[in-house]
């Protein structure tokens, strides 16, 4: 297999996928079918080594390409979706038309299809890979894989349910700071298939693990996948399959939400200083996505297998022949920490002389862009971050990591920040926060941010935070330190007030396809719905 794209091709074609989705068991539609009578059975799917490879591959579609209204793709759950989700929830991205409203003015109910797909999908994308992880187990009892092999796949899945489970936590729960001991409710985290009635039947009576179960669960699989996954993989396979790697990365974002500052240390010195490097520039990832030094995890994409044009992201976050339909936002565009001169304006911002609208995904044509899952500018500045954050706080390390990834787009050394650019440890974790914005603009982790940061002292937002209503702009709007006052406030006019932490709406309802099977779930659904 050259790469996923053309082996979910082949897999299609064979058919064996659509057996091992068996059930998002949340709503009655064609995929709760156990027994299709156009697939083959579960038990051929792992019958070959071969087979038992497109059955994983198959877990990468759904993580690509779940199902949307009936059936159509439009990126969910990790496609496009929770890049466009993760930046409408905040404020630094700006819905344009009509297409994100729910998420953008925070109007959703358990009824809206962008949280009910996002919920359904996810778990479909767990379930499929629970499936993986039993039926591969059973491969090898079977000789049909070596344990190598199949301890292999099994961490592949466990990273993908990871993946997807943090996903659910930060939209459909409170966060890990919450109560003092993450008692709170999480999340059903399902560790068994659903495929076959008794199974389905003990799924639709689970109800949600606390907070604290979900991230101990989060990290028992990370550190399984670390310890069975490759380092690294042959070509573009290297980014589009999980590695060890990548589930360091992601365990020191789960650390950080959780607020184990030392264990972010010691998961991201494992990356910091190896094979991983930033690229020279900041697009470098995006100009090349299929081959960088950066990109340590991404959804891959390709001109047949995409969102198509109602999801892919070149066609949502690009200006003409994009839809441009999420503009960068005049709150962080003209925010004074982000330097006039920085290059990720001209790189990876661009202005159709209305607004200005993210360049990171620049395929409009083909629609192939990769979503980046996670990239070593995330681990870096994780990593400051914690530094910075511990009882005793190393600023030295902490300025050097955080001055990895600015220096590369602040190039003049009259602006580039030394010791003295700041009065404490805090007011550098103020600047590595800010750099995070600018960062990851328009990838989706604006939300994410939000959520764990939400309960802290210094940095929270208080809630879900004001923002700009785009029939309230004009070009005018958008220029470094335009609406805003001398102490960094922007006056500009904000349409949709501010939401507070302890409001409903600060997380997302179960959707309703869900409590209609669920009664358990019926019954613990987010207060305020």
């Amino acid at each position: 297999m050259k790469n996923i794209s053309k082996a979910i091709i082949l897999l299609r074609a064979f058919a064996a996928v659509l057996v091992i989705s068996a059930a998002t068991i949340a709503c009655d539609k064609d995929v709760t079918d156990l027994q299709p009578f156009d697939r083959i059975t579960e038990t051929a799917a792992f019958s070959t080594p071969e087979r038992c490879a497109l059955s994983m591959v198959g877990v990468y579609d759904a993580a690509q390409s779940g199902f949307y209204a009936g059936g159509a793709v439009r990126g969910y759950p990790f496609g496009a979706a929770n890049v466009a989700q993760g930046d409408c929830r905040g404020e630094d991205m700006l819905n344009v038309a009509a297409f994100y409203a729910f998420t953008y003015e925070s109007t959703y109910n358990p009824t809206t299809a962008n949280n009910q797909y996002q919920w359904e999908t996810l778990f479909g994308l767990i379930n499929k890979a629970n499936i993986v992880i039993e039926g591969v187990q059973a491969a090898q009892a079977a000789g049909v894989l070596t344990e190598a092999q199949a301890k292999g796949y099994e961490g592949e899945s466990r990273f993908l349910r990871a993946l997807a489970n943090h996903e659910l936590l930060v939209h459909f729960a409170r966060p890990y700071a919450h109560t003092a001991d993450a008692s709170h409710l999480g999340v059903p985290y399902r560790t068994r298939a659903v495929n076959t009635s008794s199974s389905k039947d003990a799924a639709q009576g689970q109800g949600r693990n606390t907070v604290k179960e979900c991230y101990d669960l989060l990290i028992e699989d990370l550190d399984y996948a670390e310890q069975n996954l490759p380092a690294t993989r042959a070509g573009t396979l290297k980014i589009s399959r999980a590695t060890s790697g990548a589930a360091i990365a992601l365990k020191t974002r789960v650390y950080q939400h959780m607020g184990r500052w030392d264990m972010v240390i010691t998961e991201g010195n494992k990356l910091i200083g190896g094979s991983y490097s930033l690229t020279a520039a900041p697009e470098g990832p995006f100009a090349s996505f299929t081959t960088n030094s950066e990109s340590i995890f991404s959804i891959e994409n390709s001109n047949v297998d995409n969102p198509f044009v109602n999801g892919a992201l070149p066609v949502m976050y690009s200006i003409a022949p994009g839809r441009a339909l999420v503009a960068i936002s005049p709150i962080i565009f003209n925010a004074p920490f982000w330097d006039a001169t920085d290059l990720r304006r001209t790189q990876l911002a661009k202005s159709n002389n209305r607004a200005y609208f993210s360049n990171k995904y620049r395929n409009v044509t083909n629609q192939d862009d990769w979503n980046p899952i996670i990239r070593y500018a995330e681990v870096v500045l994780n990593v400051a971050e914690a530094h910075l954050r511990v009882s005793a706080p190393n600023t030295t390390t902490a300025l050097e990591l955080l001055n990895q990834v600015r220096n590369r787009a602040v190039t003049d050394p009259a602006l580039q920040f030394t010791a003295g650019s700041f009065a404490d440890a805090k007011a550098m974790l103020k600047a590595v926060l800010n750099e995070r914005r600018i960062e990851f603009l328009g990838e989706g982790r604006r939300w994410a941010d939000i959520h764990r940061l939400a309960k802290d002292p210094d940095f929270s937002t208080g809630g879900i935070p004001a923002k700009a209503f785009y029939n309230q702009t004009t070009f005018a709007s958008w220029g470094p330190g335009v609406n805003y006052d001398a102490n960094g406030n922007y006056t500009g006019t904000l349409g949709l007030p501010a939401i507070p932490y302890d409001d409903y709406r600060f997380i997302w309802p179960i959707p309703v396809s869900e409590l209609n099977t669920n009664p358990v779930l019926a019954a613990q659904q987010n207060p305020g719905y």
